[in-house]
């Protein structure tokens, strides 16, 4: 993953038991994501994140909490998809703002179709904890391997 830092974003010694940064938060959600570990991918997540769904997204809309995330997005993506996955390949972070920029790719059970497309993730992370997140991507793509 390539990393690109703003002038605003510094390096320290974390000591235990302190905050994770918003790029260790988001790291650690996609690496969770790789591992298949869904309660991993959950953990640092704010119990009323609002997470939004590019509206003609399959699952558009928005969600709040982590309960709504888990059911509508992640078991609602797996009810439809074999081996949907997002592989970011870059991170900007700017503050409490993380961006991450990368594909998605997956095969529709209903139509046997693969589906590769590139995507953009906006996070914002408070006191270690995703607290929004939102979705932007080519949307036809998609519905087109669904149809």
């Amino acid at each position: 993953m390539t990393e690109t830092r703003t002038e605003t974003e510094t390096d320290t010694n974390k000591e235990p038991n302190t905050v994770k940064s918003p790029r260790e938060v988001i790291e650690a959600h996609y690496a969770a994501g790789e591992r298949g570990d869904l309660p991993g991918m959950l953990a640092d997540f704010s119990p009323d994140i609002v997470w939004t769904e590019a509206a003609g997204f399959p699952i558009g809309g928005t969600y709040v909490g982590v309960d709504a995330v888990r059911e509508a997005v992640f078991i609602g993506l797996a009810k439809d998809w074999d081996g949907w996955s997002v592989a970011i390949d870059e991170l900007i972070v700017d503050g409490e703002t993380v961006v991450g920029l990368g594909t998605y790719s997956g095969v529709n059970k209903g139509t046997g179709k693969s589906l590769t497309t590139r995507v953009s993730h906006v996070w914002r992370v408070r006191d270690g904890k995703a607290v929004r997140f939102e979705q932007i991507t080519d949307t036809a793509e998609v519905l087109d391997a669904m149809h």
